[in-house]
C-alpha cells in the first residue's frame, strides 16, 4: 500500500502534482507551504505547516517537491536537500495517463505529469518535473533537477544537465547534449549540441543571454 504523501510547495505547480498524483493512487495528508497559507486549502487539501514541518512528517508519510521551477531550481534543491537531511523519502509520481516505459529509469521525487511519454532506456534524474505532454525518447539522459516543459520533445540519444529548464514545445534534435544550468525559451530547436551556461531561444536556439558568473 502507498504512503500517503506530504506535498511541499503550493501554488499552480502544486495543483497539477496534486491531481496527478491522486489519478496515480495516492492520498494527500497535506500542504507545506508559507507561513500565511498554514489553513487555507488547495483543491480541497489543506495547508498543514510550513517547510519547517518536515520532519514531524519523516514516518507518515512520503514527500513530493510541488514548487516549479521559477527562474532556476535553487528553492526546488533547498526543499529536496532539507528533505533529505531530516531522513525523509521523496515519492516518484506517475500520472496515470503517462507513459514510461519499463525499460526507462526515474530518479526520487521526479514527477511525470498527465500524457508525458518516457521511452525505453530513458534515464531522468531526481527532483525532476516532466511536465504535460513533454516526450523523452530512447536512451535520452535527464539531469538532476531539471524541468522539461509542456509539449517538449527531447529526441532519442540527447543528454540534459543537471538544473536545466527547457521551455514548452522545444524541440532537442537527436543525439545533442545541453550543458548544466541551461535554460531553454519556448518554441526553440536545438540543432547543435550547447555547453556554455545561459538562456537560449529561437530556431535555431541561440545564446540570448549569458549567464553571470558569481
Amino acid at each position: 500500500m502507498k504512503k500517503p504523501l506530504i506535498l511541499v510547495g503550493g501554488g499552480g505547480h502544486c495543483k497539477s502534482v496534486l491531481e496527478a498524483a491522486e489519478s496515480a493512487g495516492y492520498s494527500i495528508l497535506g500542504v507545506l507551504d508559507m507561513p500565511e497559507e498554514v489553513g487555507k486549502e488547495i483543491l480541497s487539501t489543506k495547508v498543514i505547516g510550513t517547510d519547517d514541518d518536515i520532519p514531524a512528517y519523516v514516518d507518515k508519510a512520503e514527500f513530493v517537491i510541488t514548487v516549479g521551477f521559477i527562474k532556476n531550481p535553487a528553492i526546488r534543491i533547498r526543499l529536496y536537500n532539507k528533505i533529505k537531511e531530516a531522513g525523509g523519502k521523496l515519492a516518484t509520481v506517475v500520472a496515470s495517463t503517462a507513459y514510461v516505459s519499463k525499460y526507462a529509469e526515474l530518479g526520487e521525487g521526479t514527477v511525470v505529469l498527465h500524457q508525458a511519454f518516457v521511452n525505453a532506456g530513458a534515464k531522468v534524474g531526481n527532483n525532476v518535473i516532466l511536465n504535460t505532454f513533454s516526450n523523452i525518447e530512447h536512451d535520452a539522459v535527464i539531469g538532476n533537477q531539471c524541468h522539461i516543459s509542456t509539449g517538449t520533445m527531447v529526441n532519442g540519444d540527447c543528454k540534459v544537465g543537471d538544473n536545466c529548464f527547457i521551455g514548452s514545445q522545444s524541440v532537442l534534435a537527436n543525439g545533442i547534449s545541453v550543458g548544466d544550468d541551461i535554460v531553454v525559451g519556448a518554441g526553440s530547436l536545438v540543432r547543435k549540441s550547447i555547453k556554455e551556461k545561459g538562456i537560449y531561444s529561437g530556431n535555431p536556439a541561440i545564446l540570448k543571454i549569458k549567464a553571470k558568473v558569481s
